[in-house]
């Protein structure tokens, strides 16, 4: 079974992020920093064998798109045989745990990470110019300030193209500094730019990275007609059987609190017959 991990940002590993970065490369050191601080409530998702299903259809679209993802909404038929995020279709895998990270102050979904054993790799979606791609100028800015911290950036040609191997230094548990690997991956679509950041082994095994791949080559992105500014992050939310399954908790607690107000109704009679 898959499951639903609500996440939210460290404030602080946040704010450090947004004074060094830019801020579509900001979610991403955050989620980096923090991928440890998370909410515990985890929500059902869908069986393997959906998922199994959403991959099938991957490999019909192939064929349908011309290419092998991620694929924009125009290419797919519908979100069926993958779990719908707003902006995001993502496929599942077996054994696969999806991670929602939610900003604590909005509670806006702001990014989907996928993880597999020791293996993660985070997805983002953002709005593009029509007429030009904007992973080239991401990368050089993910670069510098990565660099500027101390740590080490290198291009490698990747699957899906030019990609950023990295190497992010943090605080250790006994002060000293300590590298993180993280391995950029972008995508330039019809007005939007996906980027997906593996970290974990993937990040430095291609064997670790292969399966965390397809669910990013599965990816569907829905840019939608709204007009919005490049690099503005496209709109995330919870699926709607999660969104449903809260809804029903919410609703049981308010009946529960209901109740309580009701000290003295009584309550079911057993009549004994003698």
């Amino acid at each position: 079974m898959s499951i639903f991990r609500r996440g939210k940002n460290s404030e602080q590993a946040e704010t450090d992020a947004e004074a060094q970065v830019s801020p579509v490369e900001a979610p991403a050191v955050a989620e980096a920093e923090a991928a440890d601080n998370e909410v515990a409530n985890d929500i059902t998702g869908s069986s393997a064998e959906d998922e199994g299903a959403g991959a099938e259809a991957d490999a019909v679209e192939v064929s349908a798109a011309g290419h092998d993802g991620p694929y924009d909404a125009s290419e797919v038929d519908s979100s069926v045989g993958r779990l719908d995020l707003g902006a995001l279709w993502v496929v599942g895998v077996p054994g696969m745990e999806l991670r929602l990270e939610v900003e604590e102050t909005t509670q806006n979904v702001v990014g989907a990470t996928a993880v597999l054993g020791d293996s993660a790799v985070q997805l983002q979606a953002f709005a593009a110019p029509k007429s030009m791609g904007i992973w080239d100028d991401i990368r050089a800015e993910i670069a510098e300030s990565i660099v500027a911290q101390g740590g080490t950036a290198d291009e490698t040609r990747g699957a899906l193209g030019t990609e950023l191997r990295t190497r992010m230094p943090s605080a250790g548990p006994d002060g000293r500094t300590v590298f993180a690997p993280a391995r950029f991956v972008g995508v330039d679509g019809p007005r939007w730019f996906l980027r997906a950041v593996f970290s974990g082994r993937a990040a430095i095994d291609e064997g670790a990275a292969q399966t965390l791949m397809q669910v990013v080559r599965g990816t569907v992105v829905v840019r939608g007609d709204a007009a919005m500014a490049p690099r503005e992050l496209l709109p995330l939310r919870l699926p709607e059987e999660v969104e449903a399954s809260e809804a029903e908790d919410d609703e049981s607690e308010a009946g529960a609190s209901s109740d309580d107000l009701k000290p003295f109704e009584r309550g079911p009679e057993i009549t004994e017959v003698r």
